[in-house]
């Protein structure tokens, strides 16, 4: 099969993502092979990438946002043909105290799609039967995969933010997940108000609706309920943090930060505001949001890429170059 390799972490200017031929893997026990259909192209494969994260196996195929058709491993469960999407929780222990408690995005012992196991920018994949989704037939193969993280984490940002129906809730950059977000938020009938940097990104926040739209600086002109950050920047955090009324929550979508500045903890905190970071996702969390997709019509906004051009299109995820999603079709 053709994939694309990572072998040596390394800016994603000097392409580290080398084109080649693998053989074919084959599924093991409780594991379905997969042909790909599509696979998104998620900012935490740039931090990948480049070596932000640290490096757990080499060489290394990414890609967590994958559409597949199971053609090998079928269970009564996950028949064969059946189409799928694959996250990047690819499997947990089970066993541990956040696993028997129903919280196992905490889980002590995770499988990481496309990070700890290959991934789907490739043909083919492999991936543990009870840890694939059905599909619904409303959501063709490139508009689902951005769904499979961006879209689930999204979706677990408003849970974890606690938004409640009829809410002020703000978007603090506005990428491939933030967008799918504020189509929930409006079927909640929320009013949205977006900061992001990017004429490209404000524009395409406008058009999706929000309520009032400024630059990444610019305060919201109302007290906010609730708030996500969807950027990588402590900076980010801070001002969502201040847009916040008493008894508000910022809720931090994002695996890595570049800093956390110092703050007034007495004019930005104190009041009973939180701050909670968020944290993979739970297999009930991307059940609950592909269903909401579905009824509500989720469409987002991508850009198709090859599998030969794998590094641009994560070049295109880290220069803000596209609006809304970056999907590889091998």
């Amino acid at each position: 099969m053709k994939a694309a390799v990572l072998t040596e972490p390394a800016p994603i200017s000097a392409r580290p993502l080398r084109i080649g031929d693998l053989a074919r893997p084959q599924p093991g026990a409780g594991q379905v092979l997969l042909k790909v259909r599509a696979c998104g192209v998620c900012r935490t494969d740039l931090h990948i990438t480049e070596g932000e994260l640290p490096r757990l196996r080499s060489p290394l195929i990414p890609g967590h946002q994958i559409v597949g058709d199971v053609i090998d491993g079928a269970t009564t469960q996950v028949p064969l043909r059946a189409r799928v999407g694959v996250s990047w929780i690819g499997g947990t222990d089970g066993t541990c105290w956040y696993c028997r408690r129903h919280r196992e995005n905490l889980c002590d012992a995770p499988t990481f799609t496309g990070y700890s196991v290959d991934g789907g920018y490739a043909e083919f994949a492999v991936a543990r039967d009870d840890f694939v989704f059905p599909l619904p037939a409303a959501l063709d193969d490139l508009h689902a995969a951005p769904l499979l993280c961006a879209g689930i984490i999204g979706f677990r940002s408003l849970r974890v933010a606690e938004v409640q129906r009829g809410e002020r809730v703000g978007l603090f950059g506005f990428g491939a997940s933030a967008h799918l977000a504020i189509e929930v938020l409006h079927a909640w009938n929320c009013t949205v108000y977006v900061s992001t940097r990017g004429d490209s990104h404000r524009k395409l926040a406008q058009s999706l609706g929000a309520a009032w739209v400024g630059g990444e600086n610019d305060q919201p002109p109302v007290e906010l309920d609730r708030a996500i950050t969807f950027a990588p920047s402590g900076d980010v955090v801070v001002a969502a943090l201040s847009s916040l009324r008493k008894g508000g929550v910022v809720a931090i979508n994002a695996i890595h930060l570049d800093r956390v500045p110092e703050f007034d903890y007495d004019r930005l905190l104190w009041g009973e505001r939180q701050l909670r970071s968020v944290t993979n996702m739970t297999r009930a969390d991307a059940r609950d949001f592909l269903q909401t997709a579905a009824e509500i019509g989720i469409r987002p906004q991508v850009t198709e890429f090859r599998l030969a051009e794998a590094n641009e299109a994560l070049l295109a995820v880290k220069h803000d170059i596209i609006d809304g999603a970056a999907v590889i079709v091998p």
